[in-house]
């Protein structure tokens, strides 16, 4: 059995990245650094029925992630070419990112063992990461259903007062 993932301290610094996005452009955390608060959900697997549920709903919330100067972006170890596919079907308007190799979410400490229809296997666990303006790890999300991921992350905002 592999070890507990263990996520990122609250407080800390969050773990560094630079990943391609659905373009192949590269987004880095150091960007975001001193000008907005960055959100980052990880999600299994573009196009599967949970995950379109919780990008539809972040969608959906868009304007006001905007109005707060809050930052988005969908994480999953989906390569390049899957993820336009996936922006264009559900007309996501936020960036999605490649984690291909998984090693960011190996260092935000949500890939890991999971259990599938009985089967055990090593995955990307959904969770999701909000990091303040000054690149500190504010919260980290792990318990919630996809329906109402994105009412979960407008409170948890609100109560960061971001």
């Amino acid at each position: 059995m592999a070890p507990a993932t263990v996520h990122p301290k609250i407080g800390n610094m969050a773990p560094a990245f630079s990943l391609p996005d659905q373009d192949g452009n590269k987004v880095s955390l150091k960007d975001f650094k001193g000008k907005q608060p960055v959100v980052l959900f990880f999600y299994p697997k573009a196009m599967t029925p949970g995950c379109t549920v919780q990008a539809c709903g972040i969608r959906d919330i868009r304007k006001e992630l905007d109005k707060r100067g809050v930052a988005v972006f969908g994480v999953s170890p989906d390569p390049v070419v899957r993820l336009p596919k996936f922006i264009e079907k559900q007309s996501l308007n936020f960036p999605l990112l490649s984690d291909e190799d998984h090693a960011v979410a190996e260092k935000y400490g949500c890939w890991g063992m999971k259990k599938f229809m009985g089967k055990e296997f090593m995955g990307l666990i959904r969770t999701s990461f909000i990091i303040g303006k000054d690149g500190r790890l504010l919260k980290v999300m792990d318990k919630f259903k996809t329906k109402t991921h994105h009412e979960d992350l407008l409170a948890e905002l609100d109560a960061l007062g971001l």
